[in-house]
């Protein structure tokens, strides 16, 4: 239970803010949908989204065993946001 709890939380905050969620709020403010219809769409889209994550991470582990992936997930994300950072700053 407690390894559910972290990627519950882990994932639950990584999409707090996101562009997926700001995507989903703005489909829901246009009010052409119902926010039933809205909520059903990206709620199905981020069960495909996660359930293809899973499948590739399977495959992954299976496969790349000794690359510590969380390593590499780290740092990727650290890349990222230094991109991010010195695109907003102008400096690349």
């Amino acid at each position: 239970m407690r390894e559910v709890l972290i990627v519950f939380g882990s994932v639950f905050l990584a999409e707090l803010g996101d562009k997926t969620q700001l995507a989903t709020l703005m489909f829901a403010a246009e009010g052409r949908t119902s926010p039933w219809g809205v909520f059903a769409a990206a709620a199905l889209a981020l069960v495909l989204s996660t359930a293809l994550a899973v499948l590739l991470g399977s495959a992954a582990e299976r496969w790349l065993a000794f690359i510590p992936l969380r390593l590499v997930a780290g740092l990727a994300f650290m890349l990222i946001g230094g991109w991010l950072v010195a695109e907003q700053f102008k400096l690349i």
